[in-house]
């Protein structure tokens, strides 16, 4: 491996202009080489507005295959994760892919058994909600806080989509985004790792507003992912969950996941990174400071190459999108069949 980390950029989008290009910046053994998007326009315009001077690419299959690539970054939308995932490992490039993880569970599955088969480092895209104070929460989980843990609840209401004129979105349509639904997956990708995993699951969605126009304005176009999901079900620690997302809802709260348990409560406010918490004999719910040294910070870009680097993987491994991917393929199959569904799946 040459002295810096090589790597190459597919699909260049927002994130990468508000997060990631910054982040690279600040390393000083990475570099990008290539950058692949539709057109080596867009690919120069965003080289450009970034001081870089990468290789400008159209054929992601070619940068894949470069030699002076090491590792492989994936902003594309779902519908090319895994795809790109499988290629760039069989081509011994380390990988980086943007949440959510793939399409569904059966390409999750792939991604991840291919991972590791190669033994090469694998890292997905972690959610910046709630990441500032998920040290100090999960302490205070571990150091039993709440005890043993009898409720999760966790809402997301916002009126995003409440315009019906609203041009028809990528997250609307099933071949771009598959099962993923609203911010299910980035939500339930906390809760997990805050309170484990799920051992039944009852769904019900709903799309209310069925067809929107067209981004080209060429007509109408079918709303095929739910406008609003709403999920009950039981943990493995044997608390009832409740897990309430909406995009319809006008005026709709701030998002937040809300534990209680046996001996205390957390509330986590997402947007503003606010903790709640009371225990037993206290008078009422008191907000935390987040201490200093447990305050998370984004450093997902210096994550990934410290791994290939041979430091610990970033939070979200493969490991843990299969695991909010077998959420999602649960819910959905629930809403499908009108019934109770149990993890883990069996095909």
């Amino acid at each position: 491996m040459s002295e810096k980390i090589r790597i190459g950029i597919i699909g260049a989008g927002g994130i990468f202009r508000s997060r990631h290009f910054p982040g690279l910046a600040k390393i000083g053994d990475a570099e990008v080489v290539a950058i692949c998007n539709r057109s080596e326009e867009s690919a120069g315009a965003i080289a450009r507005e970034f001081g870089l001077s990468p290789r400008l690419m159209s054929d992601p299959h070619a940068l894949i295959s470069s030699e002076d690539v090491d590792a492989v970054m994936i902003g594309t939308w779902p519908y090319r994760h895994c795809e790109y995932v499988l290629a760039s490992l069989d081509a011994g490039k380390h990988v980086f892919v943007q949440a959510r993880m793939a399409m569904n569970l059966r390409e999750a599955r792939a991604m991840y058994a291919r991972a590791r088969e190669t033994g090469l480092v694998t890292q997905i895209c972690p959610s910046p909600m709630a990441m500032k104070g998920d040290w100090f929460i999960q302490r205070l989980i571990r150091e039993g806080y709440l005890g043993d843990i009898y409720h999760v609840y966790t809402r997301s209401f916002s009126g995003d989509n409440c315009d019906p004129d609203q041009p028809l979105h990528w997250r609307q349509i099933d071949r771009y985004s598959g099962l993923n639904a609203l911010n299910m997956g980035i939500l339930v990708e906390i809760v997990q790792r805050w309170a484990g995993q799920m051992k039944s699951i009852s769904a019900h969605a709903e799309t209310f507003i069925r067809t929107r126009p067209l981004d080209d304005g060429n007509g109408t176009g079918p709303v095929e992912r739910p406008d609003a999901v709403h999920i009950v079900g039981q943990m493995e620690n044997g608390a009832q969950a409740a897990f309430l997302f909406s995009s319809v809802a006008r005026f709709g709260t701030d998002p937040q996941v809300e534990l209680y348990g046996s001996q205390g409560t957390l509330i986590y406010k997402l947007e503003s990174d606010t903790i709640l918490g009371a225990q037993a004999g206290d008078s009422g719910l008191s907000e935390f400071a987040i201490p200093d040294d447990e305050a998370r910070e984004w450093t997902v870009e210096q994550d990934f190459v410290s791994a290939i680097r041979g430091g610990p993987p970033g939070d979200t491994t493969f490991e843990a999108g299969l695991k909010y991917m077998a959420f999602t393929e649960a819910v959905f199959r629930s809403v499908e069949r009108g019934g109770v569904v149990h993890l883990p799946l069996v095909d």
